[in-house]
């Protein structure tokens, strides 16, 4: 079928894919910090990659051209959440999380867009998120960098299609992984103790809850459908995956003011002024008289 790279393969939909993707043909890499996970994956060969520098970027591609040849599909699945309170979410992890999800990211399809327009043709897949489409509270900063993905995406796709190269993006709605989780324990670490700490319990709660939900999709399906990004002949701009993504991108594009209260009820947040729950004066009487 061809070559095709894979990154955050060492678990959930990485190797998901990666594993699919092998199964009809394909000769993958499958590349991650942790190698030894990708090892367990039949049909894909690992390799190291930090998206943090710069020098295991390109180490990684030189393996993986190595070992199967030019890179002629990129999946670009590798990212991680750090949320929180923007005031309380230090600038430093934000910008970790930039490194990885947007330049990161960024240099290591540099790194194989040259070969794809000189053979004139390639397949690039960025996994984004319905995150990329609006934002919620304590997510700023993860928003933002699926934000940025979406805008970088956009402008590539134009840029590579005269070669032959086409650009798609797949935005899964909530997936059952372990990601959940560990960006919820993140949220909690970050703004669990301060001034938005009921804010944060509760945004906490409903993402643990969206778990067990219809709207929440399994690995399989999601994998199926970076696959299917990743193989048709023609392939779409976008593929929102998840029961509702659909709506959920639909009422973002309400008016802003109405959009901020439908998410407020959602999350069971508070309207207008801090109820005594939020209202930290309260917390801080309340807590003195424990």
């Amino acid at each position: 079928m061809g070559t095709a790279l894979v990154t955050g393969a060492s678990s959930g939909l990485g190797a998901r894919t990666a594993q699919m993707l092998a199964a009809r043909g394909y000769r993958v890499v499958g590349a991650a910090r942790r190698v030894e996970l990708i090892e367990r994956l039949d049909g894909v060969h690992p390799v190291h990659l930090d998206l943090t520098d710069p020098e295991s970027i390109e180490r990684a591609v030189r393996d993986a051209e190595t070992a199967v040849g030019p890179i002629e599909l990129l999946v670009n699945d590798a990212g991680y959440g750090e949320f929180g309170s923007v005031e309380e979410t230090p600038v430093e992890q934000a910008r970790r999380q930039f490194e990885v999800n947007v330049f990161g990211l960024a240099g290591l399809t540099q790194r194989v867009l040259g070969p794809m327009r000189r053979a004139g043709h390639g397949r690039i897949v960025n996994v984004s998120s319905l995150a990329g489409e609006f934002s919620s509270p304590m997510g700023g900063w993860y928003h933002a960098s699926k934000f940025a993905l979406e805008a970088l995406s956009d402008s590539l796709r134009a840029e590579v299609r005269p070669f032959g190269i086409a650009v798609t993006v797949v935005q899964p709605g909530p997936v059952r992984t372990p990601w959940h989780e560990a960006a919820m324990t993140l949220l909690e670490q970050t703004s669990g103790h301060g001034a938005y700490a009921p804010m944060a319990r509760a945004v906490a709660r409903y993402h643990r809850a969206n778990q067990d939900r219809p709207i929440t999709s399994d690995v399989e399906d999601v994998a199926a459908a970076i696959v299917r990004a990743a193989t048709a002949p023609r392939p779409r701009a976008r593929y929102r995956v998840g029961r509702g993504a659909g709506t959920a991108v639909a009422l973002s594009r309400l008016p802003d003011r109405a959009f901020d209260a439908m998410m407020r009820r959602q999350l069971g947040l508070a309207a207008g002024e801090p109820t005594r729950e939020h209202d930290p004066r309260v917390s801080a009487r309340t807590e003195a008289r424990r």
